[in-house]
């Protein structure tokens, strides 16, 4: 049995061998290969320490690489099964809607593209909270169930980014941001009466796109909430403006990445990305009247309350 044994396994080892140099040469592409999609993940989990010139990153991507180059050495003989099973797995993601060719290409230029061009996060830490002006008010104007609110915000996604491709998981996020664009070029600031504080509902808002920060905010909520997304007002003392739930790091890369390269190319040229970070490490945009695009400038930097719509 031990003979049987020995041979089965050098009959084997003879039978996937790669002969030299071809096996260094499949070892790393091999290595490249599982090293892309592997530090995209432990990317988007680790915590960024926020090091100059992302030096993290790179030690990173050295030690991962080291790592999987010493595995494959030690097991060159399985090279061809692994190469094989990498890909079987990869057209299997792409051709039944998993993680697939597509999608490893995907991340990896989210992910290079934001350590080249890192946006400007802010912690949006609340020292002094204090009631949140007119909220119930505000809360009954964000009328996003109103059918004039609705159809304005599809509307809004049928004039700008339809036609974009290859970016299904992100589509909400794309349409969101065409609701921003569609409202960002037709508001015109108008101040409320004197001595009063109007506050229009989105539906009215809609009649002549014209209005304060808290009208622009109250329409810009209802329309982005309206299509699904999460919107949220943030007060400043004398500004209230809005802002959208991007979600965690891996889908902010992907945000920058759409703002800068495919939907606010000409109004993001050479400008930052901001957005907040709160307390359970999710990360606002913002969508404020005074920006360009979104993540555009924040007109006021104090927080003194913040009012979510979930």
């Amino acid at each position: 049995m031990k003979v049987f044994g020995t041979f089965n396994y050098q009959e084997l080892k003879t039978k996937f061998q790669v002969k030299k140099p071809w096996d260094d040469v499949l070892i790393f592409v091999l290595n490249i290969l599982i090293a892309i999609p592997l530090f995209i993940i432990v990317h988007q989990n680790l915590i960024d320490p926020d090091w100059p010139f992302d030096i993290d990153r790179v030690l990173i991507g050295v030690i991962i690489i080291s790592l999987i180059q010493l595995i494959l050495r030690l097991i060159r003989t399985l090279l061809i099964i692994g190469i094989g099973v990498y890909l079987i797995t990869l057209i299997y993601g792409t051709v039944f809607g998993g993680y697939g060719f597509q999608k490893v290409f995907q991340d990896y230029g989210y992910m290079v593209y934001s350590m080249t061009d890192d946006p400007n996060p802010q912690d949006i830490v609340i020292s002094k909270l204090l009631p949140f002006p007119n909220k119930s008010d505000i809360i009954k104007a964000i009328d996003f169930n109103n059918p004039r609110v609705r159809n304005f915000a599809l509307t809004a996604t049928t004039l700008h980014f339809k036609d974009i491709v290859g970016q299904k998981e992100h589509r909400k996020m794309i349409q969101c941001f065409a609701v921003f664009k569609e409202i960002r070029n037709r508001w015109n600031y108008v101040n409320d009466p004197k001595g009063e504080e109007y506050i229009a509902t989105a539906s009215e808002s809609l009649i002549h796109f014209s209005g304060d920060c808290d009208d622009h905010a109250i329409l810009m909520a209802a329309c982005i909430r309206s299509i699904g997304g999460t919107p949220r007002l943030i007060h400043t003392g004398g500004h209230i403006y809005p802002e959208m739930l991007v979600g965690k790091k891996s889908e902010l890369e992907a945000a920058v990445y759409l703002i800068k390269e495919v939907l606010f190319i000409t109004e993001s040229k050479n400008k930052e990305i901001h957005y907040h970070i709160d307390e359970r490490g999710q990360i606002w945009l913002n969508l404020d009247y005074t920006a360009r695009y979104p993540g555009g400038p924040f007109m006021s930097e104090e927080i003194l309350g913040a009012l979510t719509l979930n």
